[in-house]
């Protein structure tokens, strides 16, 4: 790495100057190769956090999502934070009330917020939809960006929103503002990594952009694991496996002492 992995202070420092990029990403592997590719973000869940995955994701500013509807407490989010950041996170995605994000942040662990179009909340804006195409809605993500920098957050993730919305929403926050389909006006691009390699399992978002076909090639190694397991179970029914190679060698003399020791002492 060339690269020096940046802090809080430095992605609000870029704010306005540079669009940076942030992934969402499922494995060590996937976390290696954007910290080779230059990523500046990484997202990933606290079940997969750990300190192989913070060697993996190298310079990259990583936020740990804090799981929603696993936590419940505001001391159970507390703990969680403070294990994720003790591992060496940079930040914890927080989707909870404003008072827990409150609490959080009142302990020093920077929190990312969530407006707009949020999963976990969709069934009040009406599902997996866009949210700011009326002005009540527009209005509604203003007072949840307002109530992130009340409670002490220093980003958000702001999803399926109109650009123009978000545009202007950016230039009048301090929240680093992580686009996911909301346009450039905001300080980050989002992507999911199963978007961008081309292996996402049912809907695949308007705003993903395919990259790699990972798909067909996962397929194709499904495929070729069923023909080396069948191969190997035809080798066990015939005999072709084990070979001598696939042993372990000993002396005969011990294997004829050892036999006598079995059938005479033993």
């Amino acid at each position: 790495m060339n690269r020096t992995r940046p802090t809080v202070a430095d992605l609000r420092a870029l704010k306005g100057t540079r669009q940076m990029t942030m992934i969402y990403v499922e494995n060590t592997d996937e976390a290696r190769a954007c910290a080779e590719a230059g990523i500046d973000v990484l997202s990933i869940e606290a079940h997969l956090w750990d300190s192989e995955m913070r060697d993996a994701a190298g310079d990259c500013f990583v936020q740990v999502g804090l799981p929603y509807g696993v936590l419940a407490t505001t001391d159970e989010y507390l703990r969680a934070g403070h294990d994720t950041m003790r591992l060496g996170a940079d930040a914890c995605y927080c989707a909870a009330s404003f008072e827990v994000i409150a609490r959080l942040s009142a302990e020093g662990i920077p929190i990312v917020g969530h407006v707009g179009l949020i999963p976990s909340r969709r069934t009040w804006t009406g599902g997996f939809r866009a949210v700011g195409k009326d002005l009540d809605s527009a209005i509604g993500i203003a007072a949840g960006i307002r109530a992130l920098e009340q409670a002490g957050a220093f980003a958000a993730e702001i999803e399926v929103v109109p650009e123009p919305i978000a545009t202007a929403l950016s230039k009048r926050t301090s929240l680093v503002l992580m686009s996911m389909g909301a346009g450039t006006g905001c300080d980050a691009q989002y992507l999911f990594s199963c978007d961008v390699l081309g292996y996402t399992r049912g809907h695949r978002p308007r705003h993903a952009k395919v990259y790699r076909d990972f798909a067909t090639e996962f397929e194709r190694l499904q495929r070729e694991r069923v023909d080396a397991f069948g191969e190997f179970a035809a080798d066990v029914e015939s005999g072709a496996y084990p070979q001598p190679e696939h042993l372990v060698a000993v002396d005969d003399t011990v294997v004829e002492h050892f036999i006598d020791f079995l059938d005479n002492r033993w």
